[in-house]
């Protein structure tokens, strides 16, 4: 698991960690009445929105008989019988903070949908409860619905039954951190796509509050949605210390290969408009992480230069890691490992989990042996064993290189770095 930064509240988290959030905390409920809220069955999002809209509307209409049948508001309090279609926000969200007081009753067994996907668990933890087997002895606030990545809290941070229970959840990208009662339960954990493990979460979606066995009653409820550069700070804050800056934000020192084709603005390496050519490091890396942010103009194109011996094309010396804007429609008809994060000429990245053209994104390589991952804004995208995989690129000398240096392949359009930190590894 990732060692994150992590203070007993969230959002006291994202504030340290951040700037400044170009929105603020709303509330997620009214206190009054279910204005905003639907009522939605748990069902795959996909398949959901694919339905034809009569079929959609009348299980839309179903679940809405159900939520006025177990679901009412009481002095400041959202409450479910423990039956029911669940509680489900109108809006959709992506990268974003909330936070959640609840409290429920023995035998219950509820949770937190994230994005129409389940979920951040809460249960009976006692033994009476009779779930043990399945983990209930180790308390609410983790994903339970993991099967590769972690699913359980390191301890059991639950109230007693009555009392209420403060529950704080951020997600970005598809990685979750919870508190529960001010201790962390899920610190940067990848969460699964319960309804798709090959594929990572959704980018957006609404949040549900689940039904299950027993009565459980909700307040003080609300969201901070994060916007990119905010997601991208924090991001970058986790391990922040095993991570040494290789570019110092003022000049080339460290650096070798196009200098002249590449200039540094407002802290960040770009590549000058019509020029192009290999920028990369001094020093030379086997086994290691590296993180940066990048930027594309519209129809961008560059690369990272990966194990690149120094001389010759890093995409054939070396490999290549694509980077490029995928929206631009001159890159309609490229091959699937063309587009960005791909392994060049051999392993296709997912596709639709960069910010909006002209925006930062935060992106973390990591390799190790003959193994490249690429994790873009919070998603995993790439993850791939080059030694088993053939090149389609002819004389792809380089691609099983065990070390080189790293750089850039500047492929004449401004797109720019910053903040660019390699760890060994």
């Amino acid at each position: 698991m990732r060692s994150f930064v992590f203070c007993s509240s969230l959002l006291l988290t994202v504030a340290s960690a951040v700037a400044q959030s170009a929105t603020v905390d709303a509330p997620l409920w009214n206190g009054k009445d279910l204005s905003g809220w639907h009522g939605q069955r748990t069902m795959d999002p996909v398949k959901f929105a694919a339905m034809p809209a009569d079929k959609r509307g009348k299980l839309l209409a179903e679940d809405a008989a159900s939520v006025a049948k177990h679901w009412r508001c009481e002095d400041g309090e959202l409450i479910n019988d423990g039956h029911g279609a669940f509680l489900t926000t109108d809006k959709e969200y992506g990268d974003a903070v909330f936070e959640i007081e609840y409290k429920t009753v023995a035998k219950a067994d509820s949770g937190i949908y994230l994005r129409e996907t389940p979920q951040v668990q809460i249960w009976d933890y006692t033994e009476a409860g009779g779930k043990w087997n399945i983990g209930a002895d180790k308390g609410s606030g983790g994903l339970w619905n993991n099967k590769n990545n972690e699913r359980f809290p390191p301890a059991c941070y639950d109230k007693p039954f009555g009392e209420w229970n403060r529950m704080s959840i951020m997600i970005i990208g598809e990685r979750v951190w919870v508190t529960l009662n001010n201790h962390t339960t899920v610190n940067g954990v990848r969460m699964e796509n319960y309804w798709d493990r090959t594929k990572p979460m959704p980018k957006q979606g609404r949040l549900q509050l689940q039904t299950h066995g027993g009565e459980i009653r909700f307040r003080n409820m609300s969201v901070r949605e994060l916007d990119g550069e905010s997601a991208n700070q924090f991001l970058a804050s986790s391990d922040f210390h095993a991570y040494m800056p290789v570019f110092n934000g003022t000049d080339f020192t460290g650096w070798q290969g196009a200098t002249d084709n590449y200039e540094i603005i407002d802290g960040a390496i770009r590549c000058k408009q019509g020029k192009g050519g290999n920028l990369f490091t001094n020093e030379v890396y086997q086994d290691f992480s590296v993180r940066c942010q990048f930027k594309v103009p519209p129809g961008g194109n560059n690369g990272l230069a990966m194990r690149y011996p120094g001389k010759g094309d890093p995409a054939y010396a070396g490999f290549e890691l694509q980077v490029l804007d995928n929206t631009a429609k001159k890159y309609a008809n490229l091959k699937p490992y063309q587009y960005h994060g791909s392994a060049y000429g051999m392993a296709p990245a997912l596709r639709g989990y960069q910010r909006p053209v002209g925006q930062w994104n935060f992106q973390e390589v990591t390799m190790v042996g003959s193994r490249v991952t690429v994790e873009l804004n919070g998603f995993l995208i790439l993850d791939a064993d080059l030694k088993d995989l053939k090149s389609n690129l002819p004389k792809h000398v380089g691609k099983d290189n065990a070390a080189g240096h790293f750089g850039f392949c500047g492929h004449n359009d401004a797109v720019s770095f910053r903040d660019i930190r390699i760890r060994g590894l």
